[in-house]
Parts: C-alpha cells; structure tokens; sequence
C-alpha cells in the first residue's frame, strides 16, 4: 500500500511539478475515494439518532436484564434497517489509509533527504523542495529545525534505504568527506547503524561550514523543558504554521462532527466526544511538529477537505429530510 500511495504521489508531482500542491492533490483524491464512506456514515448516524426515543424506552423497560435490552435494540435496529457500526466505518477505514500514507511520506522524504545529504557531503547547495513559508518541505515546519537534515532527521530513516543510498554512490570516489570514515554496507546495519550516523553528521559539521551554520543554534535562543530542550535554530524550516493549523483544524473539525453525532448516543458521544476534542489535536500537533512538513500538509489539508465534505453532505441531508417531511406533510393534508 505504502509504495502504490507512493507511486500515485510522485505521478501527481509529474505534471504538477511541485510536490506541496501534489500533497494537496493528493489529499483531495484521497478525501473523494471516501466520499461514499462519509456518505453513508452520515446517514446511519441520522437513522441512529431518529431512533433515540425508542432506545431510551428499552433501556427504562430492561433496565435490569442486560441481554434482553441487547436483543430488543437488535431487533429494533433491524426493523428500522439500521447498521449501528456503519457510522464507525470511514474512521476504520481513516487510519490505514493514514498509517499507509505516513510510510508513503516517510519514504518519499527520505529519499529525498539522501540526495540532499549527497549533496552536502560534496561541498554542493543541496536542491529544498519548497513550499511557500516552508524553505525544505521534507523538514519539519519548525522554528526548531534547520531546513537542512539534521541528525535527528538522518535517525529517521531506515537502514534499508540508507543501504541503498551507499551502494548507489561511486564506491571508487567517495565523497571526499566519508573518504576518512572507513565505511562499508555493514555500517548501515544492527547497532553500527547509529555510530554511523552521528559520524556522518560530524563529518558535514566540521567539513561543510554552509551547514555548520545551517544547523548551528542562534545564541542564547534555547529553552529547558526538563524533558526536553528546545534550540531556535538559525536558518530555520518555518514558522510551526502547519503543527498549529493541524490542531486548530481538528479541533473544529471534532466540534463539527460532534456537532452531527449528537443524539447518536448522548451518554456515549458526550466522554468519547471530550476525549477526542483534547486527545487528537494534541496528537496531531505532536506528530506534526516531528514529521516532515509534507505529512502535515497532508493532515492539515485533509482536515479541511474533511470539514467542507461534512458540511456539504449535512447540508444535502438536511435538504432530503425536510423535502420528504414536506412530502409526508401534503399527503396527510389530502
């Protein structure tokens, strides 16, 4: 799945030519694709909540035996032809399709950050993929991380592709700053792999004086978190914009569809609705902050895209109900 999301991405950069519009592309065709998923969720949760007073007089009426409540909303579900699970299953469906598109992006950034650091290593300005305010879109949208690729950065990515990235340069001519590092394949792998890593770091550092300074923290701009710290870096990525909007945007996009599940399930959608409206946007912030600036382009979009489609499918909705009761309404009447 990873490589054929991947595959689909670099088409998209094909003919678009800049991978951040690509991204966003992308997200719209990964939104459309679940277009009927959201669709029949919607209407399922709809079915679910018309059927609240019903539900609410079985649990009054069997209060006290548990499996005759289970087998009365049972039957009560399948009368109505409601399918209770059908609501959950676009979220289901959500977080593969997210954890394939994580790799896809994890794949495509590492990539990329390979060249880059091929580029450093000969002394050579390595091509950033940039996106407006986002000078490396393969970087964080941090004030805390440079645009070039860091060690934490060069930690991220697997020792497959680093095997690779090694077997694919001249191994009669190095790059003159790995000349002295005595490197094979082997280094790339097991537990060689992070010494590795670091000395190539130390290698760009004290051989390449562009990325020393890249990467080299403004003075006096750090701060003590006890379990972290946090170093402003001089020629920084950006300006955190996307780690913020991929919070502020989940917030409104769970008070929207939280908005839409009311009546659902008032006991249930009231704690789970609280501890989504705390535990994702502070997930995706997390996550947005660490990973390449192109995967939380990619959450950020898909959480706008997200908003627009709920809207629209609310409003078609809300139009057929009141176009039925209308209906309903004029037959009484005659």
């Amino acid at each position: 799945m990873n490589d054929f999301l991947f595959g689909i991405l670099q088409w998209i950069n094909g003919w678009i030519g800049s991978y951040g519009w690509a991204m966003v592309v992308f997200t719209v065709m990964i939104r459309l694709v679940l277009t009927p998923l959201d669709i029949k969720s919607r209407v399922s949760m709809r079915k679910t909540a018309k059927l609240q007073p019903q539900m609410q007089a079985l649990q009054k009426k069997y209060a006290n035996d548990k499996e005759k409540l289970n087998q009365k909303t049972a039957e009560l579900y399948k009368k109505e032809h409601v399918n209770p699970l059908s609501s959950c299953l676009p979220m289901l469906l959500t977080w593969p399709i997210l954890i394939a598109v994580f790799g896809a992006m994890r794949t495509a950034a590492n990539g990329e950050l390979l060249e880059q650091i091929t580029d450093l290593l000969n002394n050579k300005a390595p091509d950033l993929e940039k996106w407006l305010w986002i000078k490396n879109l393969w970087m964080p949208d941090s004030l805390f991380s440079p645009a070039y690729p860091d060690l934490g950065t060069m930690r991220q990515i697997g020792a497959d592709q680093w095997q690779s990235w090694f077997r694919s340069l001249d191994q009669a001519n190095l790059p003159a700053l790995l000349q002295g590092l005595n490197l094979t394949e082997a280094s790339f792998s097991g537990n060689e792999l992070g010494t590795t890593i670091a000395a190539i770091e130390t290698a760009l550092k004290n051989g390449n004086t562009a990325y020393a300074e890249a990467i080299s923290v403004a003075p006096g701009m750090s701060i003590n978190l006890l379990v972290t710290q946090l170093n402003f870096v001089k020629d920084y990525n950006g300006l955190m914009l996307l780690p913020i909007l991929s919070a502020v945007s989940q917030i409104a996009m769970t008070k929207l569809t939280g908005g839409a599940q009311n009546g659902a399930d008032q006991g249930t959608a009231a704690s789970t609705g609280k501890f989504m409206m705390w535990f994702f946007p502070i997930f995706s912030l997390v996550l947005c902050f660490s990973y390449s600036s192109a995967f939380a382009l990619y959450w950020v979009a898909g959480n706008l895209v997200s908003m627009v489609q709920t809207l629209v499918i609310n409003k078609i909705l809300d139009n057929k109900e009141k176009n039925a009761a209308a209906i309903a309404g004029e037959g009484t009447v005659k």
